[in-house]
């Protein structure tokens, strides 16, 4: 089965990043890195039909933990989790 996760910046400091997440632009919820301590939240489930709000947020949490160990800590405007 494929996926795909849409990954939008909202917020970015010295401390953590938060992106809303889901299948497209209208279908978000929000997650937050924190970048001191290596966590990952969800702040607000993505409410979708199709899948349960886990489903995105463990594939935006993996693309999350790819920008921070993988790249640097370079957290782009857009990304995505594709599979």
């Amino acid at each position: 089965m494929a996926s795909f996760v849409l990954l939008l910046k909202d917020y970015e400091d010295d401390e953590k990043v938060i992106y809303r997440f889901g299948p497209n632009e209208q279908v978000m919820g929000k997650i937050e890195l924190n970048k001191e301590k290596e966590t990952i939240q969800e702040i607000e489930p993505v409410l979708n039909a199709n899948n349960e709000s886990k489903f995105y947020f463990d594939r935006a949490a993996q693309r999350l933990a790819r920008c921070l160990y993988n790249e640097n800590g370079q957290f782009p405007d857009k990304t995505t989790f594709e599979s």
